[in-house]
């Protein structure tokens, strides 16, 4: 008998396979004059990581690189509307946007996502998806305080309320990346950081056409 799952069907049903298809990767990726790459920012809630995303979105579509940002609360507006912060809800948002993600990579473009994704396991689970060398960790690193004390939606003020439960950094851990392949200094200005972005992305970006 079939197991069911939060979609329906589970993936090991004998009826659901894989089609290859005749437009490949690397044939899309000559298309863009990149690779397609996962740039996956991290921090904090008022860390400055869609800030930051947006901005170097900006300059690599200047520059013809082909980019989507993915956002977080643009996110629940629609895929992931469902949804509420619980860990196994946060879990199943992270794993639906790493599938989107997956996709729009093997389309050849450069995807950016600005999600708190507060748990070292579902980053893990999105880069296992990506394979080597397309899953760029990005940690947007600053202090609890700063973030606090931005507080640009009113979030941290709620949380400490006790109007808003489940809320990272408050009542919900967050886990800091040990080993990420950038890390961001948040309190830097908005213009270093693009340009710390743009200099250690350079090597990823390339292909060989």
């Amino acid at each position: 008998m079939t197991k069911q799952s939060r979609s329906g069907i589970t993936p090991d049903d004998p009826n659901i396979v894989w089609h290859h298809h005749p437009v490949t990767r690397e044939s899309r990726e000559a298309l863009h004059h990149h690779k397609g790459l996962v740039l996956w920012f991290t921090g904090l809630s008022g860390s400055g990581k869609s800030t930051v995303a947006g901005a170097l979105e900006q300059v690599l579509h200047s520059r013809n690189v082909s980019s989507y940002l993915l956002d977080g609360d643009n996110i629940r507006h629609g895929l992931c509307r469902d949804l509420g912060f619980s860990d196994t809800d946060r879990k199943e948002n992270i794993r639906r946007v790493g599938e989107v993600a997956k996709l729009m990579a093997d389309a050849g473009l450069v995807v950016l996502t600005a999600f708190i994704s507060p748990h070292k396991a579902e980053r893990q689970m999105v880069r296992d998806m990506m394979g080597e060398g397309r899953f760029i960790e990005i940690f947007v690193d600053t202090p609890l305080t700063i973030c606090e004390a931005r507080d640009p939606k009113g979030l941290y003020k709620k949380a400490r309320a006790g109007e808003l439960k489940n809320f990272t950094g408050i009542d919900s851990v967050y886990e800091a990346p040990e080993h990420p392949e950038i890390h961001l200094n948040g309190q830097e200005t908005l213009p270093a950081l693009t340009s710390q972005l743009l200099d250690a992305l350079e090597p990823y970006l390339k292909v060989s056409l």
